[in-house]
């Protein structure tokens, strides 16, 4: 690796460690060029070949020197679009994802309205992606070759480059989102969001929000500047107005899970991001019995491990024993006498599933603990449920304390006959009577 390579690694390192939260300062940035070739096969039919090549980034001034000769070098000049302050959060290289690709515009030829472009121009997308998911930044680079070449719209021509050639660029638009997946519950307010940057106030822009769920894609939200048109909700004409095209869902249920579909067009240009929405709801776990469980020896007691309210149906259950005094190394045994409800399904879309089994006591078992253990896609760590059995033995006290208990209740019955009987009597005498 070069020695200019190293010190620009060192510069992106120090962001990271300075705790920047942009950088617009660092000079370049490495990156994967995925070139294409397409050849035609034996049919007729085309066939695309990708390469993965080496390449940067470097931002400048046309005429600078490649800071890494060894490679493909995007020299990105005079740019009123800069994707480097869209970047947010300490980033350091493994969290940074560059890739570049060639762009067709579909064999429209037309000039872009910014300064400087030609109908001739060369286009290609940079895609930047945080491996955590924090965003994905798609810019379009616009480059004017030296010596125009006819059908460079069309990828079946596309002009070769170099391996260290380097190709003077300018950012002329940009489509971002900082949600690329999310996760919320039921009954949530959510935003998902979308953000463009162009060179130029364009005359000629289309956002639009598409839902892709269950093979079927329904339109939620468009709106055309040319011709001032907007159907649909969710998003703010001023909020567009400054670049901002993120869509406030309603309150999310079950059908709002899916792929949202940002789009922005400004020909020949257009740039989308797909947003996934997952619908998370975690369960509620409960057992019908209380933390400690007194039996006698013999003894039985049915345990019920309750799960509610979750969401979506992938849930896991499953009941343990922890042996008295497992300090010993013993590993929890895991019940293989557990039975299972049916998953059952309620109004909100929610789901609940119990997990029960019968509790046979004996006097090896006391100080035993049992928990129900469950796992869901939710939760970052499994719930646990536990209860501690406790087990007497059915000895002569007991048998003692059983005879007090049945020789009272006895007299008690008694004592409420010998003083309820005589009022009894009293009142069949009193309508036996008969009126004079």
């Amino acid at each position: 690796m070069s020695l200019n390579v190293n010190i620009l690694l060192c510069l992106f390192l120090c962001a990271e460690v300075t705790g920047i939260q942009s950088l617009e300062q660092v000079p370049w940035l490495p990156c994967q060029l995925v070139d294409e070739r397409v050849k035609f096969n034996d049919e007729g039919h085309a066939e695309t070949e990708y390469q993965h090549r080496d390449a940067g980034l470097q931002f400048g001034h046309p005429g600078d020197s490649a800071l890494n000769p060894n490679t493909i070098t995007f020299l990105v000049t005079g740019s009123k679009v800069d994707m480097r302050k869209y970047i947010e959060g300490a980033v350091v290289e493994h969290q940074l994802q560059c890739e570049i690709r060639r762009y067709s515009t579909e064999g429209i030829q037309m000039r872009w309205p910014g300064l400087g472009a030609q109908e001739h121009d060369i286009w290609f997308t940079c895609t930047l992606r945080h491996t955590d998911g924090l965003f994905v930044i798609t810019s379009f680079l616009r480059h004017t070759p030296a010596t125009p070449t006819p059908g460079q719209a069309n990828y079946h021509h596309w002009a070769a480059i170099a391996d260290r050639e380097t190709l003077t660029t300018s950012t002329v638009m940009l489509v971002l989102t900082r949600s690329p997946s999310v996760r919320v519950g039921l009954v949530k307010q959510q935003s998902l969001h979308c953000q463009f940057d162009v060179d130029h106030k364009a005359a000629d822009l289309t956002v639009e929000w598409r839902l892709q769920r269950r093979g079927e894609r329904t339109t939620l939200f468009s709106h055309s500047s040319r011709s001032g048109q907007t159907e649909g909700d969710g998003v703010t004409l001023k909020g567009i107005g400054r670049g901002d095209a993120s869509l406030t869902l309603p309150l999310t249920k079950q059908s709002s899970e899916g792929t949202y579909i940002c789009s922005v067009s400004v020909p020949p240009l257009f740039g989308s991001h797909d947003i996934a929405l997952h619908i998370m709801e975690p369960p509620r776990v409960s057992l019908n019995v209380d933390s400690t469980i007194s039996l006698v020896d013999r003894g039985e007691q049915k345990v019920v491990c309750e799960a509610e309210g979750y969401y979506p149906l992938d849930v896991e259950m499953e009941w343990f024993r922890e042996p008295s005094g497992g300090g010993g190394g013993l590993l929890p045994e895991k019940l293989d006498t557990v039975l299972y409800s049916s998953h059952r399904h309620h109004r909100d879309g929610t789901y609940s599933l119990s997990a029960f089994f019968l509790l046979h006591a004996s006097l090896h078992d006391s100080g035993s603990k049992y928990f129900c253990r469950v796992s869901h896609s939710s939760l970052r760590m499994p719930i646990r449920k536990s209860f501690t059995l406790i087990v007497t033995e059915f000895g002569s006290w007991n048998f003692v304390l059983w005879l007090i208990f049945g020789f009272g209740f006895i007299l008690v019955m008694v004592a409420i006959l010998c003083v309820m009987l005589p009022r009894l009597s009293s009142a069949r005498k009193a309508n036996q009577r008969k009126p004079y």
